[in-house]
């Protein structure tokens, strides 16, 4: 249990085994070192994804996961959202993945 800054109590999570992170390439790197610091043996995956500038659509250019994706819990990693088109194209990837 921790207690925010507001003073409001929040009952947190605790670390279960069969979760990975999956960080979306360039910002979502960022974020890889703090997941790793809660939970050294955290294995991460990437995605690159880049936005076409004249139709914003977005459009996966490389996907690595886990081998054992499809039975783990995906936190997925990036920090920037705008239009959510590159989060969309991400989900799809790993529904596609199991």
């Amino acid at each position: 249990s921790v207690t925010s800054p507001t003073g409001r109590k929040y009952k947190g999570v605790s670390f279960e085994k069969g979760n990975c992170g999956v960080s979306i390439m360039r910002s979502g790197e960022a974020m890889e070192q703090g997941l790793r610091d809660c939970c050294r043996s955290i294995r991460i995956g990437k995605i690159l994804i880049q936005s076409d500038e004249e139709t914003q659509r977005a459009k996966v250019y490389y996907a690595k996961f886990p081998p054992d994706i499809y039975r783990r819990k995906v936190l997925l990693m990036y920090p920037i959202l705008s239009t959510g088109n590159t989060v969309i194209e991400a989900v799809k990837v790993l529904v596609e993945h199991g």
